[in-house]
């Protein structure tokens, strides 16, 4: 985690040029048309669901998704809103308003960046599983319950935030469904779960969108009295105007009281974007530069809200949807933003027949793929500390938000890995005889047995000696302290890496032991925790001879000093 070296920002676009060829445009052309007409309906939904129009929704697609292609590290990623931003994006704009959201948007982008910068790339990967499990299927369902009440139709305009007295609400005015827009929603859904059996090409989203705003179009036309809400009947303002950049101020103030929202996007944009380069790699047999994908999508997110945008990170199914429809460079993703900003000037005057159950459906749909449920199941066998972390995230993604989810989700990781690296870390006493293999593959007949002389201890650190097996360390020294032996030897063959908190107790156990007239020698370092050593000064405090690469030299050396105090006290 440095910035020695070359910055490592190499975008993938720069290496398409130097091999390609028409034939390669003519897949990326088809794949890019195909991938923007997929990513309409998504981005007009995701637009929606956030609490912004559907225009902004369309406006991040284009700008997002071209800065995603141009400056990434994966050769296929699609970028755009997605699914996984619109819970955190809903709750900023309720509590900081659309100016709010900008900034932290802009904020997450900056950590993006320097997350790329430090080349972090490669350590999001390590995010536990059930982490992120738990808060996609969090972020699933919040989807689906804020989907509910366009879906039936209820009319409400004043639904609670939070997940209990939402469905509160909702139980309480069920009584209000109109069956016609409950018919709306519901003839959407069928076309989406129909068309993938179809033909896995179509577009369900799509075709839904088309077929069923047709539908209510003519049906209008024809029985005026019935009629369901549109895009057009709420978003009477909807702008179809260019975006020009915009500025806003920023303060200290601000930035304190957005930074926790900002790190969630940033955070949320570096998994699932990873996330999907990462199932591309194993896709197309590319390979992903992780750094650079980063920088990409900082940058994407730093420019997005000077245009008045909403976040952006890799969207996993359009991603998909490029690939298996021919996309192999960025020059794809750059063709489906240009697809995206043809219809933004042509089109967006349709965009305002598309009734609002159609998109309701559209986002119980994405809200079902989201879930994960078989995953799930899956983890649901796995260790149970696995289950309890994924619980946790869950809840915590529903009832409170996703900023809590993620924070204490990965501290309860963090927590339960430690414990489970400490069960699995041991301190084991030697005395009088000790063999050299102990612990090891060696056959019976290669074992050297060593005689501990009278006076000498010996014990084994089996494991890393961080904060957490520094402290049992501490408590058998402080007891085995009454005992006084003359040497004490720490076996660290199997020590990989050795902490602060393990070199200050370290300290303490060689001043508290020279104070009793007390060795203490190490054996079996390894280099590297030998220079860690030398940097604290350990060296000077027990002599540099008295660390020992290995066990046999370790015990001789001991054995001498033993013998040596005992001559002298004799």
């Amino acid at each position: 985690m440095n910035l020695t070296g070359k910055i490592d920002f190499r975008p993938k676009v720069l290496e398409v040029f130097s091999s390609y060829s028409m034939s390669k445009f003519k897949a990326d052309l088809i794949a890019g048309i195909i991938v923007g007409i997929v990513a309409l309906p998504l981005a007009i939904a995701f637009g929606i669901a956030s609490g912004v129009s559907p225009s902004i929704g369309l406006i991040t697609a284009i700008i997002g998704g071209f800065m995603v292609s141009a400056f990434g590290g994966n050769s296929v990623q699609i970028g755009g809103p997605t699914g996984a931003f619109i819970v955190i994006v809903a709750g900023i704009i309720t509590e900081f308003g659309l100016t709010g959201l900008l900034v932290a948007t802009l904020m997450a982008g900056v950590i993006l960046i320097v997350m790329g910068l430090f080349r972090l790339g490669t350590v999001v990967k390590f995010i536990p599983y059930p982490v992120v499990v738990g808060f996609t299927a969090g972020i699933a369902l919040t989807i689906f319950s804020t989907q509910i009440n366009d879906f039936f139709g209820l009319g409400l305009t004043d639904v609670p935030s939070d997940f209990v007295s939402k469905w509160g609400v909702y139980f309480r005015s069920f009584d209000r469904i109109d069956l016609y827009t409950l018919g709306v929603g519901a003839v959407s859904l069928l076309v989406m779960i129909v068309a993938p059996k179809i033909s896995r090409r179509l577009p369900g989203a799509l075709l839904a969108i088309v077929v069923v705003t047709l539908a209510t179009w003519l049906i209008a036309r024809f029985y005026p009295g019935l009629q369901t809400e549109t895009i057009g009947m709420r978003f009477r303002d909807m702008a179809t105007d260019l975006p020009v950049p915009r500025g806003f101020s920023l303060n200290m103030d601000i930035i304190n009281r957005l930074l926790p929202s900002a790190f969630t996007i940033a955070m949320l944009g570096a998994i699932e974007s990873l996330l999907s380069a990462t199932v591309a790699d194993g896709v197309t047999g590319s390979r992903t530069n992780s750094n650079t994908e980063l920088i990409g999508q900082g940058l994407a997110n730093v420019v997005v809200p000077l245009f008045g945008g909403i976040p952006v990170t890799g969207a996993i199914a359009r991603t998909m949807t490029n690939i298996t429809n021919g996309g192999r460079t960025p020059v794809a993703g750059i063709i489906h933003a240009v697809t995206l900003f043809l219809i933004f000037l042509f089109l967006m005057p349709l965009i305002n027949l598309v009734p609002m159950a159609c998109l309701a459906a559209v986002l119980i749909v994405v809200s079902y793929n989201m879930s994960g449920w078989r995953t799930i199941v899956g983890i649901f066998h796995s260790p149970r500390s696995d289950v309890w972390v994924l619980i946790t995230t869950f809840l915590l993604t529903v009832i409170f938000d996703l900023t809590i989810a993620i924070e204490i989700g990965l501290l309860l990781a963090i927590v339960l890995f430690l414990r489970r690296v400490m069960e699995n870390s041991d301190i084991r006493v030697y005395s009088e005889k000790l063999d050299v293999a102990e612990g090891t593959d060696l056959s019976q007949d290669h074992h050297e047995v060593l005689n501990v002389a009278k006076g000498v201890s010996v014990y084994e650190i089996d494991g890393p000696f961080f904060f957490g097996i520094a402290t049992k360390f501490d408590e058998l020294m402080r007891s085995a302290l009454r005992d006084k032996p003359k040497v004490r030897i720490i076996r660290m063959r199997k020590v990989p890496f050795i902490d602060s908190t393990a070199l200050h107790n370290l300290e303490i156990l060689i001043n508290s032991s020279h104070n009793e007239g007390i060795e203490i020698v190490l054996s079996g370092v390894n280099p590297s925790v030998a220079k860690t050593l030398h940097n604290a000064g350990i060296d000077k405090l027990i002599g540099a001879d008295n660390i020992c690469d290995h066990i046999t030299k370790a015990v001789v050396k001991a054995n001498e000093i033993a013998e040596k105090e005992g001559m002298a006290t004799a």
